[in-house]
């Protein structure tokens, strides 16, 4: 019988966080996730939703605080459906994204007694993320720029967003100023109609220049020579502005049509010493900070010398392949998304690399095809997306022999389960060490060598 009821209301004590950022109360042993929660704390909860396993509770009051809560620096934060555990001091949330790492190894991997290294935080864990994405819409008769509200896609209008760059807000007032002058209308996404999605921006941490995108259900965008005067009085430091074209009925951040407002269609930025340019669709990742940092420890985990040929599997623009290229014999990059290999292609001939190919294709067709034909690199490094690899990619890597695999995630339990198929297979593991490139969300990156 399930000891807790809908609508209910119970006094309980949190004794852990899970992996997507939720206090865990138990109730006569039975599991309640409750958001904006931390172990140690003692609440009064409502319960919301109860499964057969698991529940959803609500907190109505914290009884007792944790050593661990702290105020969270967000006025939105409540509300919000960017981060996940903003009131938790920030040491106690490196210690919870260790914990998600280990746990993930020792109960899906099943590597006993499992301890990773260490993990890398942020000197200074706010205004790190290099790309924003603000929707716009109309509330109550009023244009509004902000984030989507927790678990819905109703606008929270935002004064500032602490995780990026607080020229941001600037941006936002004047792409909203803009329309209330020139009597243009916010997307509503219910009915179609309506001309501004959304606002993107990016930014280059090396050159400090923005990048601006208006994404528009339009074919063009009425008056725009006001919209590019007001965004060019916000600041110099606004070196791009561009118009992304979206009239179907969809929710994408951006399409593959852009119109160049004003200025550059790139910002460039830098990672441990290679210059990559970036257009508004390519994937870069969002912390360059705490990235190089990450990059450095893969090249570290790597022993990368003259003779040491690499390949890289899902490469993307070819971050960390051009990274690997300069002290490398060879590196060989796979990406799915042809974009993405035509800016990896692209920045190799920027920065001079000639010892570096790519190819557009899935890692489960290519890579097999490579190792089938001879590819035998002596360092393969892993980077793929939160499902993580797939058996047939592993197998084929298993089949190569390298000597080193450096598997770099972004979801501990399919670095586990990735890891314990390598391991199964004659590699392993190490070392390892997690980043935390997202703070004050449940994210965290794992950097892990498998030797054989």
């Amino acid at each position: 019988m399930i000891p807790v009821e809908k609508n209910k209301e119970y006094v309980a004590c949190i004794d852990s966080v899970s992996s997507d950022g939720n206090g865990v109360a138990h109730i006569d042993g039975f599991a309640v996730f409750v958001p904006q929660t931390v172990d140690g704390d003692k609440i009064k909860m409502l319960v919301v939703k109860v499964q057969k396993n698991f529940a959803y509770g609500k907190a109505l009051e914290i009884i007792e605080p944790s050593d661990k809560r702290c105020e969270p620096m967000c006025q939105h934060y409540k509300r919000c459906g960017g981060c996940q555990i903003r009131h938790i001091k920030y040491d106690a949330q490196l210690d919870i994204k260790r914990d998600i790492v280990e746990n993930a190894m020792q109960r899906i991997g099943k590597f006993e007694n499992f301890k990773i290294d260490g993990i890398v935080g942020m000197d200074v864990p706010e205004r790190y993320r290099n790309k924003m994405v603000f929707p716009v819409g109309n509330v109550h008769g009023k244009n509004i720029c902000g984030f989507y509200a927790m678990r819905s896609h109703d606008i929270i209008p935002l004064d500032d967003c602490s995780l990026g760059d607080e020229i941001n807000k600037e941006i936002n007032d004047a792409v909203i100023d803009y329309m209330n002058e020139n009597n243009v209308s916010a997307y509503d996404e219910k009915s179609h109609k309506g001309i501004v999605r959304r606002v993107f921006t990016r930014k280059s941490f090396s050159a400090n220049e923005i990048m601006v995108v208006v994404s528009v259900n339009a074919k063009s965008l009425p008056k725009r020579e006001k919209l590019i005067s007001k965004l060019r009085k916000v600041s110099d430091r606004i070196v791009s502005i561009v118009l992304n074209i979206n009239t179907k009925r969809n929710n994408l951040v951006l399409t593959e049509e852009n119109v160049i407002l004003w200025g550059n269609d790139r910002i460039s930025d830098t990672l441990c010493g290679v210059k990559f340019d970036i257009s508004p669709q390519s994937f870069f990742q969002v912390n360059p900070v705490q990235t190089e940092k990450l990059y450095s420890k893969a090249l570290e985990y790597a022993d990368i010398d003259e003779n040491t040929s690499v390949m890289d599997i899902y490469c993307g623009i070819g971050t960390i392949s051009l990274c690997a290229a300069k002290n490398a014999k060879s590196v060989v990059g796979v990406e799915i998304v042809e974009r993405a290999i035509e800016d990896a292609k692209e920045n190799a001939v920027k920065n001079g690399i000639e010892n570096a190919i790519f190819y557009a294709d899935s890692a489960e067709n290519i890579v097999p095809k490579l190792i089938e034909k001879g590819e035998r690199p002596d360092v393969v490094i892993l980077d793929p997306p939160r499902k993580g690899s797939d058996e047939s990619t592993l197998t084929a890597i298993i089949k190569a022999q390298p000597k080193r695999v450096v598997y770099v995630s972004c979801n501990p339990a399919t670095l586990a389960r990735d890891a314990r198929f390598l391991n199964d297979n004659g590699y392993t593991i190490t070392a390892t060490t997690a980043f935390d490139l997202f703070p004050h969300t449940s994210h965290v990156e794992t950097v892990c060598l498998m030797s054989k």
